[in-house]
């Protein structure tokens, strides 16, 4: 079910953010978010995967416009909801998980209009473990994913759709995101569909956001858990590029985890366990066998 509730002037930028099962997340985001896109004219656009209650009262409550999907499909099928309703020519992803500082939108609009040649932009993405997280040694990446190319604009690879935006014009001609990718490559995959034709990416070092995680959800064993789902994903994906590595090779990251655990006291050490096995159970599904 999608609402479509008119609206008098077209937006300078739709921002679209997907949320499942996250009301407290999404109510910080949009906290953040809507007084920023109030002030430059934007709308924003929450998309929620299996039309859920307590994301329309949030949405509501906050001044989002709310797209309900009946049936619970995934992020990438969320974003193209949410493309699909969204009235932008410049169209910003989000999760649902992030903070947004202020000036953060402006420094998004202001470097897709000084890079009229591309159409796909990112900013940084800083992981923000609230109550410190579990005991690390400091070797390790954040358990949660971030992006960081440093302090200058320039041309990547690949941003991250917790913190990425789109023009409609590259929308319209690569096509809507890959519903069938869940979990992992969902950007990714859109991205090198677009870079295929020439499409080239811009990174904005000042348009930043913080990817947070709660006390509740920064506890070892919630993020060892989703490492673990994010491991099986990587690996399908993985399997779909035709590049996963083979299983020797995975037995011998989650052996290397497990020597990072008792050599290092480091918890985190666990987390990157997790991953590994997930994406060991998933090359032993006989998926890619």
């Amino acid at each position: 079910m999608f609402d479509q509730t008119p609206l008098a002037d077209p937006p300078t930028a739709s921002i679209v953010i997907p949320t499942r099962g996250r009301p407290g997340y999404l109510n910080v985001a949009l906290a953040s978010v809507v007084p920023q896109a109030d002030h430059v004219g934007a709308e924003v656009v929450v998309v929620s995967d299996g039309d859920e209650p307590a994301a329309r009262a949030v949405a509501t409550r906050r001044g989002a416009r709310v797209i309900g999907v009946t049936e619970t499909s995934g992020a990438n099928a969320a974003r193209n909801a949410g493309v699909a309703n969204a009235r932008g020519p410049l169209v910003i992803f989000l999760d649902d998980d992030i903070e947004a500082p202020e000036g953060w939108l402006d420094a998004v609009i202001a470097g897709a209009a000084a890079a009229p040649s591309y159409d796909v932009f990112g900013g940084p993405i800083r992981a923000r473990i609230e109550g410190g997280g579990p005991p690390a040694c400091g070797r390790e990446r954040p358990p949660i994913t971030t992006l960081d190319f440093g302090a200058n604009d320039q041309d990547v690879k690949l941003v991250w759709s917790a913190n990425m935006a789109v023009r409609r014009r590259a929308l319209d001609r690569i096509g809507g995101f890959d519903e069938s990718l869940v979990g992992c490559g969902e950007e990714e995959d859109w991205q090198l569909r677009y870079a295929s034709q020439g499409g080239r990416v811009r990174y904005l070092a000042g348009a930043g956001v913080d990817h947070r995680r709660t006390v509740a959800d920064a506890r070892l064993r919630s993020l060892s858990r989703a490492a673990y789902g994010r491991g099986r994903a990587a690996r399908r994906y993985d399997v779909v590029k035709g590049s996963a590595p083979p299983i020797a090779s995975e037995l011998r990251t989650l052996a290397g985890c497990a020597w990072h655990i008792i050599r290092r006291r480091c918890a985190i050490g666990v987390v990157m366990w997790a991953h590994a096995a997930g994406r060991l159970r998933e090359a032993f599904a006989g998926r890619d066998l």
